[in-house]
């Protein structure tokens, strides 16, 4: 992650230093604490005036697929927490998400060492990146009482009261691309093509529960990361010729697709989910067959968005910086810790365990307008919690991160009657 250092110094935690179990019992009306939070202020903030609460990330940092993202994820969220402590904190409160970063090459096995590596010392995850790396740890999160932000959409972790999920999921994304594809496009005919997974495999069922509520035909066709394997699914597309591909892979892999497809007489529509699309593709070898066949869905407008949270994104980010919806998520996503955080902190209990408890206590975040109205609900139960609405955009060469959106927040009718009652990839 070259846009940032990692800082490996050793840092005390629990309620002292040390990192062990102990810490205030909050009867006398003192902090409760264990794990991650030093009475220390955080280093380099003058405006704090109590401890500091250390937060871990876990991040595609340097060679798996979705490092063009993860960047500017983390960097995004390293400088939303600067803004917080600037402004004197969580009730004078300061948040590291800087001192445990650790890369997780979107490697399951790699996440669950790493994690481990840094488990003692941290309160929660300020991100987990990637569905089926963050799944490999989600039994010790929760036996640990871990609370922790996702860089990841999948439909599970409306299922998972440690994972503060926000925006719609994968799953209601495809199925509103589905349910405007049919309106707009007229399409007859819908292809998932999808790495497997929880990431893949949810957009996929999206994909396949809309188009059954369509009466549309459906194809399922998995393809394995990386651009040397995509010829099976190349052949796929050619052969069926569907109206439609609901795209859900990496973007890399997107761009071979994509141009491939179209150099072999493909002339259908791709939408993609929005972990598929980079800005950088519009200067591969696939650029004329992105622009004239692709649209991008996405559960929050892109970087240049006119709301009051883009905007304080891109002031604090400031102008030497390259646009990246990446970006977007990491500011988007880390309002959801902060209203945790502050309901934990009022609640005078900042243990893994007030902080777990906190979670069910909030029913709205304030996004800053970012995200619709109604998402950030923990304490209602996961259909009554999950975000449905999501943003269409199209290739824009002249847009901040290549895309503007042609289709504002909504909710299409397969995701507004659907019950999510477990994860849409297990049904």
């Amino acid at each position: 992650m070259g846009a940032f250092a990692l800082a490996l110094a050793a840092t005390g935690c629990g309620r002292d230093s040390g990192g062990g179990s102990g810490g205030s019992t909050g009867g006398d009306g003192a902090m409760k604490t264990d794990f991650g939070v030093t009475t220390e202020p955080c280093k380099d903030s003058p405006n704090l005036t109590k401890g500091c609460i250390y937060l871990g990330t876990l991040s595609d940092l340097t060679s798996g697929p979705f490092k063009a993202l993860a960047v500017p994820i983390t960097e995004a969220q390293k400088k939303f927490w600067e803004r917080v402590n600037s402004n004197g904190g969580l009730d004078g409160w300061g948040v590291d998400v800087t001192t445990y970063v650790r890369d997780n090459k979107y490697n399951p096995e790699i996440q669950k060492q790493v994690y481990q590596e840094i488990k003692p010392k941290i309160l929660g995850l300020a991100q987990t990146l990637g569905s089926p790396t963050t799944a490999a740890i989600i039994a010790d999160l929760k036996s640990s009482k871990i609370v922790s932000s996702p860089a990841s959409w999948t439909s599970a972790w409306a299922f998972e009261d440690v994972i503060i999920e926000t925006a719609a999921n994968y799953c209601a994304e495809s199925m509103n691309s589905v349910d405007y594809a049919v309106e707009e496009l007229k399409v007859k005919s819908v292809m998932a093509v999808h790495y497997a997974g929880d990431y893949g495999d949810d957009g996929a069922a999206g994909a396949k529960i809309a188009a059954e509520k369509n009466g549309l035909s459906f194809e399922d066709v998995e393809t394995p990361s990386g651009q040397d394997n995509q010829a099976g699914a190349i052949q796929a597309i050619v052969s069926k010729k569907p109206d439609l591909i609901i795209l859900t892979t990496a973007p890399t892999d997107a761009a071979v697709i994509i141009g491939q497809a179209a150099a072999k007489g493909y002339t259908g529509k791709f939408i993609g989910t929005a972990p598929s699309w980079n800005p950088g593709l519009l200067k591969s070898p696939a650029a004329a067959a992105i622009k004239a066949l692709y649209l991008q869905s996405s559960p929050v407008e892109p970087f240049g968005a006119d709301t009051p949270g883009h905007k304080a994104m891109r002031d604090t980010l400031g102008s030497g910086v390259t646009p990246n919806d990446g970006y977007t998520a990491g500011w988007g996503f880390s309002y959801a810790m902060k209203a945790v955080l502050s309901k934990a902190i009022a609640n005078n209990d900042l243990s893994r365990a007030g902080v777990l408890a906190a979670v069910k206590q909030i029913d709205k975040v304030d996004f800053e307008g970012m995200l619709p109205e109604g998402a950030g609900n923990y304490a209602a139960n996961a259909n009554d919690g999950v975000t449905r609405a999501t943003v269409i955009t199209k290739v824009d060469e002249t847009a901040p991160t290549g895309t503007t959106v042609i289709k504002k927040f909504f909710t299409g009718p397969t995701a507004k009657d659907y019950k999510f009652e477990k994860p849409c990839f297990q049904n």
